[in-house]
């Protein structure tokens, strides 16, 4: 687990989506002292954004659950970062779990999604989990500057490409399955230098409870995780150098999470045995970050 005293060093990235592999220091996307145990073996699961952050851990958590994982990337800008994810995939991997798949796609498009959802299946016969974790965010001082592009781009991303994906997934998916998608503590508390991102998440959260309601008569559950400050990519990649040096400062716990100590939530909501009783309902790893929720 990260230090609470952590500082990181000042730096900024000018394009997104972020590269992990530049981060200084690299994100811990898996804990040395995890132990597995078997908890997704068998299943087939499908992490968008899995390439690096939250979405790398995760994928690295279920595969050494021993689930097979298939993750999204966006191709040109997170190659480096697929072909490490995809390199600790196999490391991980266990015996009965078949070979991890990376798949490019700019998942705001329908047609995209829908075409993302086919290799998956045409790979692997079935989506058990779907992850809806990729995210787009930008700062800005004031509502006047959020132009049509940006508020389009970061909608497309962050909520409509979790619609088009469970469109196309579930006729995949079978009693048991699980959906989780990502939204933020931001959605909760308000953040005004990221309004469009956090709008985004405030739908994010209504999407997860009115889908829940709507799949609980076919056994698929839905839910979702809220983390608060998390050493990602997303952080350089949208925040200026001085920023980062105080990331996580204003959460009781006073330090930004590594994506390792939130994936297990994921985990948690992905397993049948662990909460097959959940289901509408939001996770909140954010640091002591008290919340309605």
């Amino acid at each position: 687990m990260a230090s609470k005293d952590i500082k990181f060093p000042p730096q900024s990235q000018d394009s997104q989506p972020g590269k992990e592999h530049i981060m200084d220091p690299i994100p811990q996307a898996i804990s040395p002292d995890y132990k597995p145990s078997n908890k997704l073996r068998g299943k087939v699961a499908l992490v968008t954004g899995g390439d690096s952050g939250i979405g790398r851990a995760v994928c690295l958590c279920f595969a050494k659950e021993g689930a097979t994982v298939a993750f999204t990337y966006v191709k040109g800008h997170e190659d480096r970062d697929k072909d490490d994810t995809l390199k600790m995939l196999l490391e991980f991997k266990t015996s009965d779990a078949q070979e991890p798949l990376a798949i490019a796609a700019d998942i705001g498009f329908d047609e995209n999604c829908k075409k993302v959802v086919d290799h998956v299946v045409k790979e692997y016969g079935r989506i058990d989990i779907l992850v809806n974790n990729a995210a787009e965010q930008h700062l800005t001082k004031s509502v006047e500057e959020i132009t049509q592009d940006q508020l389009e781009r970061v909608f497309k991303t962050n909520i409509f490409s979790q619609f088009y994906l469970v469109r196309h997934a579930l006729k995949h998916m079978k009693e048991g399955s699980s959906i989780i998608n990502s939204t933020s503590v931001n959605a909760y508390k308000g953040n005004p230098q990221a309004l469009d991102y956090t709008a985004s998440k405030g739908a994010i959260v209504a999407f997860t409870r009115g889908l829940a309601q709507m799949l609980v008569s076919k056994g698929i559950r839905v839910n979702a995780v809220a983390p608060g400050p998390v050493w990602t990519p997303i952080q350089p990649a949208s925040m200026p150098a001085e920023m980062i040096q105080s990331l996580g400062s204003e959460v009781p716990m006073k330090r930004a999470a590594q994506p390792s100590e939130i994936a297990p939530c994921y985990l948690f909501l992905a397993s049948l045995q662990d909460s097959s009783y959940f289901s509408g309902q939001v996770l909140h790893p954010n640091g002591g970050m008290i919340v309605n929720a």
